[in-house]
């Protein structure tokens, strides 16, 4: 009976990666994709598809974010350094700041919980 009981308290504690999850409020909808503080991340397909020199045109493939978060990160940062915004992307220093954030957030989930698997 205490043993029945004890589980049950083990079985209400968090895993690191809900915790992680709740952290940053991120959630993944198998129909939206990622969303991050309420904002569904594929609604910044342009962006992506520009700063990946066309190789992810949405964010749920982690992987292929993460392994090329390198050079997206580099263009971004070239933009922000240059202050020449793309103005068909609506890009301002701000959001690119906003969208580093959002890729730095997907390779912490990525490497902390999905890489190993």
């Amino acid at each position: 009976m205490l043993s029945q009981f004890t589980s049950l308290f083990k079985s209400n504690k968090e895993s690191p990666e809900q915790l992680f999850l709740k952290e940053h409020d991120l959630e993944f909808n198998p129909e939206k994709g990622p969303i991050l503080n309420g904002r569904v991340l594929n609604e910044l397909d342009s962006r992506l598809v520009y700063f990946s020199n066309r190789k992810l045109d949405n964010f749920n493939n982690l992987a292929k974010l993460f392994e090329i978060s390198p050079q997206i990160n580099e263009k971004i940062d070239l933009e922000i350094h240059s202050q020449r915004f793309v103005e068909r992307l609506g890009n301002t220093e701000e959001n690119l700041r906003e969208l580093k954030q959002v890729i730095k957030i997907l390779n912490d989930y990525y490497v902390k919980f999905q890489r190993a698997k």
